[in-house]
């Protein structure tokens, strides 16, 4: 599989660093980056070929992958019609892969001349280091092996959930996208709880860690659901069962329900900003 990379930032970073060990050699790998040093240090570390600028390379991949920033977008798009246009002379469909937040796949079919092979995702940061979760969503001109080759593609830094509505990838955005930060301010809070309780920053930090790592692992290898694991460990009149009383008369609960829900708008809403350019 021949794939081009629009942007080599973090994340365009991560995948190729799981396809190179797992799907497709560095030399069937293509990025374009204005960057010089990112595509130097990709090059290096990875053997993909690389250009400052979308030219044939671009034009004979069968997969597209676009990582760059949502707010360039639109300009990247108009500088990759004629390349996809002439690979359509030629007979061929390349698959258009976006790991862009907020554009939704209807602009950028738009912008792209009415083109319609195209997975919208939503990736997280955990990618980096091959334990991502993406939020996929196929448009109508995709094929079943278009499909496959994309699930492929994300499944290389993580896990994959694919999505029947493209209107539900502001969801994942905001459960997943956006999930690691809320895990990490849980982390800080925590951390800080245990230097005020007493305990070193190094002791609260170790602390933390590991007990969300053990906790996640636990719940998914348990065959409890995640309430009865919290009610395990929750004895009336105990230690958790103070926390969780003071965290629920305080609404934790119903603020981190809130606040995911605030996020899903906004990724909405910024979505319909993107999307009015052009």
């Amino acid at each position: 599989m021949k794939i081009a990379f629009i942007g080599g930032g973090n994340m365009a970073a991560a995948l190729i660093a799981g396809l190179a060990s797992k799907l497709a050699p560095g030399a069937n790998i293509h990025v374009v980056d204005p960057n010089p040093a990112s595509l130097e240090k990709l090059r290096q570390e990875y053997g993909v070929t690389v250009a400052a600028a979308a030219g044939e390379p671009v034009a004979a991949a069968e997969v597209l992958v676009l990582a760059v920033k949502p707010q360039v977008m639109h300009e990247v798009t108009q500088q990759l019609l004629p390349l996809l246009q002439a690979a359509q002379a030629a007979g061929r469909s390349p698959l258009v892969l976006s790991i862009a937040a907020g554009i939704r796949a209807a602009d950028l079919s738009r912008w792209l001349g009415g083109y319609q092979a195209i997975v919208r995702t939503m990736p997280n940061t955990p990618a980096l280091i091959g334990m991502g979760v993406t939020g996929m969503v196929a448009s109508a001109g995709v094929s079943v092996q278009q499909r496959e080759a994309a699930d492929q593609i994300l499944r290389a830094v993580g896990a994959t959930v694919w999505l029947d509505d493209e209107a539900k990838i502001d969801a994942v955005t905001a459960v997943s996208g956006s999930g690691p930060a809320y895990v990490f301010y849980f982390i800080e809070a925590m951390q800080q709880a245990a230097e005020e309780l007493g305990l070193t920053a190094e002791q609260g930090k170790a602390l933390a860690m590991a007990t969300f790592t053990g906790a996640a692992q636990l719940a998914l290898q348990s065959p409890d659901p995640v309430p009865v694991l919290r009610e395990k460990v929750t004895s009336k009149g105990g230690t958790t069962y103070a926390a969780l009383a003071c965290m629920e008369a305080s609404g934790v609960k119903a603020s981190i329900v809130a606040a995911v829900k605030a996020a899903a708008a906004r990724g909405k809403e910024l979505g319909e900003q993107l999307g009015a350019a052009g």
